[in-house]
């Protein structure tokens, strides 16, 4: 079969062209060559996948250009697909035919092998690293995370409506805000949250979610904190704290199964333990998928015990937030994610409403990833009698003037309502198992890091 009527494929898809002659469009990933048999690996930006090049078996100038093709020259390759089951696709290719598009020079060659490079490296060159499989792997199933994450909520009768980006007040102060010039001397600020809009869409439509990048100024330097990062927030109308946790469980539940549908092979390129995910949506003992819930209380209490017996090395103390390492203790001593509800109201959110057994909690939640990999949602029921948000406002010691608007919801048919924020990032790292979140994006912003 000539090149020219050979149907075009993707490394993806030759399980479908067993036996057949197919055409692949992409880039040389790496080279082995042994006397008379090149080993090319090529890449499509769907996997990899080796060639087979016998040098009695194709021409000259086919074995030559081959041989002497530097590494990322990007190429169109004819040849039949064969089985193997050694090979980590399941498949390799005897090429036939080679196309060079653009041969990298020599003297300038792709700087990122498969020698050790340093993170700062890696870093610098993060336009070139998206292309080892690695990289492009887990872009993959943060693709897909993101794509389940909204499919959840189109699925199950949420109108998506998209908050405004610039914004003229915070959702907590402006302490961690991006501030900017506005017009005629006003100022505006990246917003570090739809949430305050969304309530207002919600009280329109009923079931409603934001899905777009948010802004952080904190100076935070943790392996689970960017500077901008994308993040899905659900809000609903007449929900109550107990739907709302289900809604958390139910949106986890769907994306790990999504993920574990679609890129078992991709998680085993990233080295992924796939059997901790598969326990995440296995049903438990009773048959249920429910993931385990704990009051503040019983968390704290987790803590206390951890410390009292020299398994953590810093003591909790009671009405604390949970910091990292708290989070991460409490997370790995599950296979679930595991759900923390009813905080001390004082170290809340104005806006969360305060649960009526006990005004001194607010009807709160995050939801911890296993494996140590902490808070991936974080949200709560919100306020929904005027007055008691007017002093919520007041004692935070935020001005009033720009919140007006946010009063007015409850003024005119105010409702118990709910809602959450998940960040993608820290679901594409927990998901993927990787140690920090700066490979969970194509371009990371960090403290130190606005380039490339």
């Amino acid at each position: 079969m000539s090149t020219e009527t050979s149907p075009i494929a993707t490394i993806a898809s030759l399980s479908a062209h067993e036996g057949q002659t197919v055409t692949l469009r992409g880039w040389l990933y790496n080279l082995r060559a042994s006397g008379k048999l090149l080993f090319p690996i090529f890449r499509d930006g769907t996997g990899t996948i080796q060639g087979i090049v016998p040098k009695a078996a194709v021409s000259e100038d086919v074995f030559e250009t081959l041989k002497n093709l530097t590494l990322e020259s990007s190429l169109v390759v004819t040849g039949k697909v064969r089985a193997d089951s050694r090979a980590p696709s399941g498949f390799e290719i005897d090429v036939e035919h080679v196309e060079v598009l653009q041969r990298v020079p020599d003297e300038t060659p792709f700087p990122i092998t498969l020698k050790e490079h340093g993170v700062d490296f890696l870093m610098e060159h993060r336009h070139l690293w998206l292309r080892t499989p690695r990289q492009s792997a887990i872009l993959r199933v943060r693709a897909t995370i993101m794509r389940a994450a909204a499919e959840y909520f189109d699925t199950n009768g949420f109108t998506r409506t998209d908050p405004p980006i610039l914004t003229p007040n915070a959702c907590e102060g402006t302490s961690e805000l991006f501030e900017m010039d506005y017009f005629d001397d006003d100022k505006a600020y990246l917003t570090q949250s739809g949430q305050l809009y969304i309530e207002a869409t919600a009280l329109a439509l009923g079931k409603v979610y934001s899905f777009g990048p948010t802004f952080r100024a904190e100076k935070s330097k943790t392996r689970r904190h960017l500077t901008e990062f994308w993040m899905i927030e659900p809000e609903v109308a007449f929900l109550e704290l107990d739907g709302l946790l289900l809604l958390a469980e139910g949106l986890l539940t769907h994306i790990v199964t999504m993920v574990l549908a679609q890129h078992r092979a991709d998680l085993k390129v990233i080295g992924r333990d796939v059997p901790k995910l598969e326990a995440v949506v296995a049903p438990g003992a009773e048959g249920s998928l429910a993931f385990p819930r704990l009051s503040y209380d019983e968390a704290h209490a987790m803590l206390v015990d951890a410390f009292n017996n020299g398994l953590i090395e810093t003591e909790h103390k009671d009405g604390d937030d949970f910091g990292s390492p708290d989070e991460t203790y409490i997370s790995s001593q599950f296979d679930k994610p595991v759900i923390i509800h009813r905080y001390p109201s004082a170290i809340k959110a104005f806006y969360m409403q305060p649960d009526p057994a006990d005004p001194a909690r607010a009807l709160c939640v995050d939801v911890l990833a296993p494996e140590g990999y902490g808070e991936i949602i974080g949200g709560s029921q919100r306020i929904h009698d005027y007055d008691l948000l007017k002093l919520r406002i007041e004692q935070a010691e935020l001005p009033l003037a720009p919140f007006q608007w946010y009063l007015d919801l409850r003024k005119y048919g105010s409702v118990p309502h709910s809602g959450f924020g998940m960040g993608i990032e820290r679901v594409v790292a927990w998901i993927c198992g990787l140690d920090h979140v700066r490979e969970t994006i194509p371009f990371a912003r960090t403290l130190n890091r606005i380039y490339p």
